[in-house]
């Protein structure tokens, strides 16, 4: 159900990271990895699995809206996610 937007104290814009200020060049990231730096995180940040699952629903279409500007990779094995990266 909406919400008046008076019963809140504050309401900054709503603004994400572009893939080169969250990701290192170099370097290739787990979706997780990159749900935890969304966050302020480290990427290997311990977290309960009900707040990564929460974390997931943002960086899932950050990292689609973003696709343009990064690279996959697939698993190096079948227990493993994908991985992702800035395009050079």
């Amino acid at each position: 159900m909406p919400v008046p937007k008076s019963e809140f104290d504050e309401l900054p814009p709503c603004d994400f990271y572009t893939p080169a200020e969250l990701l290192e060049e170099g370097q290739m990231y787990t979706v997780y990895e990159i749900a935890r730096l969304l966050q302020g995180l480290e990427p290997d940040a311990e977290i309960e699995q009900e707040t990564e699952n929460i974390l997931l629903d943002w960086a899932i279409p950050w990292i689609m809206v973003n696709a343009d500007g990064l690279v996959v990779a697939e698993p190096r094995s079948d227990d493993e996610p994908g991985y992702y990266g800035l395009k050079e």
